[in-house]
């Protein structure tokens, strides 16, 4: 089959643009982003500000997504839990670190009816804080840990800049927290969540991420170690699509967290927290999607297949139940199908709107293709239909979306690596920065550096990548600061790039 390895060119890219009314990616990528998100179903503006409302089609691929990781948590041993949404101040204030880090992002109710409350709530942020609360009255000894626990749900942060999946003021995650009687034991724990969400996002989602731990300057707030997979859009940006946090005992000592150990001492729990928020959507969209709107990964994508009847007004009806027929027995292989049922709308209005929607593939049955026992086949990444026998496109479907879903991760990864640059003075680094590239380089670890270079570039060292990490890993001893000539710290190059 064949794959387009690029958009369409010329006059003739110029004219389904016009048709989809879509900015190209390549004159503003942002207004690209909101135009596809909006127009695409996904979400829409909310008379709440800095929130989003997310529409069935982004549902249904949220929905996707909370399916295969729950699988994977219970799979795991991990439990769910529901937690309020409304935590006590002095909850927030018990560990320094956390509240320094979440003031100036917290929502707070100080009022029930016209009743002034003595001590207000905050609309949670995370929850480490009310969970420590809780697990102080539930442990007791080194026979209840581990504690393996998560939840879903929304949490709140107050946005000054808000973009649809990116940044809102509520956003919709799981975040899982555990309890151990070890420090080795938590600390696997953080990597074995950093692991999985490598696996969902490279296997499930077709996005290439590096695996790494941030420097201090971007630890989670009460974090002894943050760890973050990061991906590149198509604009250069990155983007932290998942952290796992090792908390050490710094909450179970500010909530009394502790347990008797085999031998009879008392000692504070180690603690781990991860998650993986709606931000995930985002890097679907600006990894995948084209000039023409989204283009969903099969392994996720709410509609894998989209049929499409052709016909006239006197036999529009029959076409429908064919299409109908066809679908049921894709969706006998366990596919995920739609039939576009809609009559009274162009037939080329349909595949634009199903194009820029991402659908991997598109079938279309006419009554010519029905006489003749065929069908026309036309993949979201191909330029060109193919006309295949009926039974053969069914059978080889599901060995054609596994083809979509390589050729996205392929094309992500090439993209990455080809837009990622070593450099070792500080003139490359702003050149490459500025060029909107990703940049390994050394660094002395000196939190000021850093926020220097942050201050000149908007540049932030995105994660020092770990030593079996597929992208970066190289250890590079003896190597200088890109920045100030020191020696460099880490063994390593880190990733410096501006984010999302």
């Amino acid at each position: 089959m064949a794959f387009m390895t690029k958009a369409a060119s010329g006059d003739k890219q110029d004219k389904r643009a016009q048709q989809y009314g879509v900015t190209p990616q390549s004159v503003d990528f942002n207004d690209w982003y909101n135009e596809v998100v909006k127009k695409a179903d996904l979400a829409d503006n909310s008379p709440v500000a800095g929130a989003m409302v997310v529409r069935p089609y982004g549902a249904a691929l949220w929905e996707n997504i909370q399916r295969w990781l729950d699988d994977r948590f219970k799979a795991t041993g991990h439990e769910s839990l529901i937690f309020p949404t409304l935590i006590p101040m002095g909850f927030i204030m018990k560990e320094a670190d956390h509240v320094e880090g979440f003031a100036p992002e917290l929502f707070t109710v100080d009022k029930i009816g016209t009743e002034k409350l003595a001590e207000p709530y905050v609309m949670r942020p995370t929850s480490e804080t009310i969970i420590g609360h809780m697990w102080s009255g539930w442990l007791n000894s080194y026979r209840d840990l581990p504690f393996l626990h998560y939840q879903w749900g929304s949490v709140f942060r107050a946005e000054l800049r808000t973009k649809a999946f990116l940044r809102t003021s509520e956003f919709y995650w799981h975040e899982g927290h555990t309890a151990h009687a070890s420090e080795e034991e938590a600390r696997a724990e953080v990597r074995q969540q950093l692991d999985l969400y490598h696996e969902f996002c490279q296997d499930v989602l077709a996005l290439p991420v590096v695996r790494g731990e941030k420097t201090a300057s971007e630890r989670f707030a009460g974090a002894v170690a943050t760890y973050s997979i990061e991906g590149m859009m198509r604009d250069g940006k990155a983007l932290q699509s998942g952290t796992s946090h090792y908390l050490g005992q710094n909450f179970s000592r500010a909530f009394d967290v502790k347990f008797q150990t085999r031998e009879q001492r008392e000692e504070y729990a180690y603690t781990t927290s991860w998650a993986i928020s709606s931000r995930i959507i985002g890097a679907i969209i600006m990894t995948h999607g084209d000039d023409f709107g989204l283009i969903m990964p099969p392994g996720i994508a709410p509609i894998q297949v989209v049929v499409i009847p052709v016909g006239r007004k006197d036999n529009f009806d029959q076409m429908v139940g064919e299409g109908e027929r066809l679908a049921a027995e894709l969706r006998a292989l366990g596919l995920r199908v739609k039939v576009d049922r809609r009559d009274g709308v162009t037939n080329g209005f349909k595949y634009n709107d199903w194009e820029l929607k991402g659908v991997p593939v598109r079938i279309e049955l006419g009554p010519r293709d029905l006489e003749q026992g065929v069908v026309v086949v036309k993949n979201r990444n191909a330029e060109e239909k193919e006309t295949l026998p009926r039974a053969e496109a069914i059978a080889g479907m599901r060995a054609r979306l596994d083809g979509i879903q390589a050729w996205l991760l392929r094309r992500a990864t090439d993209f990455m690596l080809e837009n990622t640059v070593k450099v070792d003075t500080y003139a490359e680094f702003r050149a490459a920065i500025e060029a909107g590239k990703w940049v390994l380089a050394f660094h002395c670890g000196d939190p000021e550096s850093e926020k220097a270079i942050k201050d000149e570039t908007k540049a932030t060292i995105r994660n020092i990548p770990l030593d079996d990490a597929e992208f970066f890993a190289e250890r590079e001893e003896g190597g200088v600061c890109v920045h100030t000539g020191r020696p460099a710290a880490y063994g390593k190059r880190v990733i410096f790039a501006r984010q999302y």
